[in-house]
């Protein structure tokens, strides 16, 4: 059985990537047209020699939000949002207070903590604070608003109205960066560039969708440049020592304004004609943007990949296939957690290019999961025993976000059966385990399956559009631990003969309970013989076998090969003509081998008792007892009465059915009425336990039908109320049905 394995969880050198650039697009001067599609087969380069230091871990399932100079501020999904520090070196976890929110400051290690009633500059290896700022409580007095670089900053009210924008600093100093009207308010501070802060803010005078923004001079604590972005989001900024940049929405489309700092110079890129949230970042001349939540999207989309637009030649340059989240680090450098198919999950590190060259990306961290979608595992056993009922098989993928098939082959016919997958709820699939129940069944429920070896192939398709479909194979065996010995093609169920005027023998492959297939034709010739049996498996191999006597007295024995047909016959021996009765199929002495009873003219039932050998498969005849001629028909059922061995049915002429059980030593218990009216049938058999509810079950058939007797293990009444079967006629046509 073949098994799909996980990726490792470190790679043995990083790897940059770098994409191969494409003009196309209009240059630096005037509005462009939107930034295509990003090209599908991106090239890649090695940037460390083999051997090179291995690629730190990231957490799984973790976003980036902040670069520090040795290492990530990172936060969890979900409800808990636990943020952690991970050292960049050794991927060594802190993990930060629940209570504080955390954010970077831009500045060596340092983390920003806040509780609303204080704040704090914290190193982050070490844990040990810079400073402190207490605010007072009530009146809006103050409150924290942010930090960049080595300083915090707040807001407090002014007795005249309107706030004071404040800056904090080592050694409890406290300065006021300006002086705002009352009509400005949501103010925040976050990093820019190690000598800058950004500051955006609010004006009730103005457009709801308008806001300021300045920046802060760290050294002096003063405003520097200042200006107003329409139609944005507060939060969708990018700083660098030459641009300043942000988003804004039209009614469809969204757009990237880029200002050069030392002119005070704009230009609008159109990012897509579509409505979005992109996220961007600055990166020496270079534009970058992309969609987040690439890869659990549920439809393509090209804005997923994070994308450098060249501000000087308008060319583009693919990064990463997709990402969720970005940071700067304190030298200026753009970082996003994110991935390629060609190399995994993880932190990518985003370098400017030499010589005015193309950006690329490199993993400096790798959370060992890939990108493309994968197979994690599955569950499909190295055998699976149908005897009672069908299976569940379950294939963990990487994400949920696929469409997933699976296909079942019976290596020996070639017959499929293709699955069906559900949902664990409502759809779309929310669980990376895809489930299907194979019921047993081959030919779109036209067959029951064989035993034997399978082999299972699945493929699945990324409904993102990231990476290629993947396909996975493996192989398993079918048994069936409970006996069928009405089975002659090895699938676990009974199959009906019968055979026709002109001689020949047909076969009908049960299906389910009361229903079953398409009928074959096993051959002609059949009229040779007075009397033919089903015998259960007496030759050894997995399938059951047939007795035939001739008209001269002479019992033939045809093995079953395990396909409905039946190999060249066999001479058992001569003189059974004087039997008027035979049934067979059932362990009578309880050794494992199917027996065979007979009752001559006289009406002694004779038991022979199986070998185990085709070459002789019933050993010398021994006596069970006299007065059977009182019964028209024998049938061997198995075991029905709940005992090991098996039992018998006998119906007498007057229509009455009795039941024999069985001592086990080939005997039988004293006779039991389990009912009347069974001379309305033409013939009955035993085809052993056909619903898989462990109890074996009787056919009886009549001219114009056939009704279904399931067992219920009970002995007392050892068959439930009949069912209609939707099984072929055996009409008069046919003058044996066994």
């Amino acid at each position: 059985m073949s098994h799909a394995r996980p990726p490792g969880r470190r790679f043995a050198a990083a790897v940059t990537v770098v994409l191969a650039v494409t003009a196309g697009l209009t240059g630096p001067t005037g509005p462009t047209g939107p930034v295509q599609a990003a090209p599908a087969a991106p090239a890649v380069s090695t940037a460390r020699e083999a051997g090179a230091e291995s690629v730190a871990a990231f957490p799984v399932g973790h976003k980036i939000e902040g670069v520090t100079e040795s290492g990530y501020l990172t936060k969890s999904a979900g409800a808990s949002a636990a943020r952690t520090w991970v050292r960049a070196s050794d991927a060594a976890v802190t993990a930060l207070p629940d209570g504080p929110s955390v954010s970077p400051t831009g500045a060596g290690d340092l983390l920003a903590m806040n509780t609303g009633s204080e704040a704090w500059l914290q190193d982050a290896p070490s844990g040990a604070q810079l400073f402190k700022v207490r605010f007072k409580e009530g009146g809006g007095t103050g409150a924290y608003k942010g930090a960049a670089g080595r300083a915090l900053f707040s807001t407090a009210a002014r007795p005249e109205g309107g706030v004071d924008l404040r800056m904090h600093t080592e050694g409890d100093v406290t300065s006021t960066v300006s002086s705002f009207p009352r009509e400005f308010h949501g103010f925040s501070v976050t990093p820019g560039t190690s000598a800058h802060a950004v500051l955006t803010y609010w004006s009730d005078n103005e457009p709801g969708s308008d806001e300021h923004w300045a920046l802060i001079d760290l050294a002096t604590g003063t405003l520097t440049e200042t200006g107003t972005r329409k139609n944005v989001t507060a939060d969708n900024m990018a700083v660098s020592p030459t641009h300043l940049a942000w988003v804004e929405y039209g009614d469809t489309e969204t757009s990237a304004v880029v200002r050069t700092r030392a002119t005070g110079e704009t230009r609008r890129i159109l990012l897509t004609d579509r409505w979005g949230t992109p996220k961007i970042g600055l990166q020496g001349d270079h534009l970058l943007y992309g969609l987040p939540g690439g890869l659990t999207a549920r439809a393509p989309d090209e804005r997923f990949a994070l994308t450098a637009y060249d501000l000087t030649t308008g060319s583009r340059t693919t990064l990463l296939d997709h990402f969720t989240s970005s940071a700067v680090s304190p030298d200026g450098v753009f970082h996003a957690r994110g991935g390629t198919v060609a190399h995994g999950e993880g932190l990518y590190r985003v370098d400017a290019g030499t010589d005015g060259g193309a950006p690329s990306a490199s993993l400096v961290a790798s959370t060992g999961e890939p990108t493309s979608l994968a197979l994690v595992g599955h569950d499909v056993p190295d055998v699976i025993d149908l005897s009672r009922s069908g299976r569940k098989l379950t294939w963990t993928l990487s994400r949920s976000n696929a469409v997933m098939s699976a296909t079942l082959r019976h290596v020996r016919t070639g017959k499929t059966v293709r699955l069906q997958f559900y949902t664990p709820g409502p759809p779309p699939q929310t669980s990376p385990q895809f489930t299907a129940h194979w019921s047993g069944d081959l030919e779109d429920s036209q067959l029951t399956a064989y035993n034997g070896d399978y082999e299972w192939e699945m493929s699945a398709s990324p409904l993102n559009g990231i990476g290629p479909d993947m396909t996975a194979s493996g192989t398993f065996k079918v048994v069936r631990s409970s006996d069928a010995p009405h089975d002659f093609n090895d699938n676990g169920t009974p199959d009906l003969l019968a055979r026709d005027a002109s001689g020949r023998l047909w076969r009908s492959d049960w299906l389910a309970a009361g229903y079953a297939g398409k009928t074959n034709l096993v051959g002609g010739g059949w009229n040779a013989y007075d009397r033919i049996e089903a015998t259960g498996n007496v030759g050894g191999a997995a399938t059951g076998d047939l007795v035939a006597r001739d008209k001269s007295g002479v019992l033939w024995l045809y093995l079953g090969k395990g396909d409905g047909t039946f190999a060249t016959r066999s001479r058992i021996g001569g003189g059974w003509g004087v039997y008027d009765q035979i049934a067979a199929g059932s362990d009578l002495t309880n050794d494992g081998r199917a027996d065979l009873l007979a009752t001559d003219k006289s009406g002694v039932l004779w038991l022979y008792k199986g070998t185990g050998d085709w070459r002789a498969p019933y050993a010398a005849r021994t006596r069970v007892g006299g007065g059977w001629n009182v019964y028209d028909q024998l049938t061997a059922t198995g075991d029905i009465g709940g005992a090991a061995s098996g039992d018998l049915v006998a119906r007498d002429k007057a229509g009455v059915l009795w039941l024999y059980l069985g001592k086990g030593d080939g005997t039988f218990a004293t006779r039991t009425k389990i009912g009347r009216g069974w001379d309305m049938y033409r013939h009955t058999v035993g085809i052993g336990d056909a619903n898989q509810d462990g109890h074996p079950d009787l056919l009886a058939y009549t001219d114009y039908g056939t009704n279904y007797y399931p067992g219920t293990g009970n002995w007392h009444a050892p068959f439930n109320t009949s069912q209609p079967a939707e099984l072929p006629v055996w009409n008069a046509a046919y003058t044996a049905v066994l």
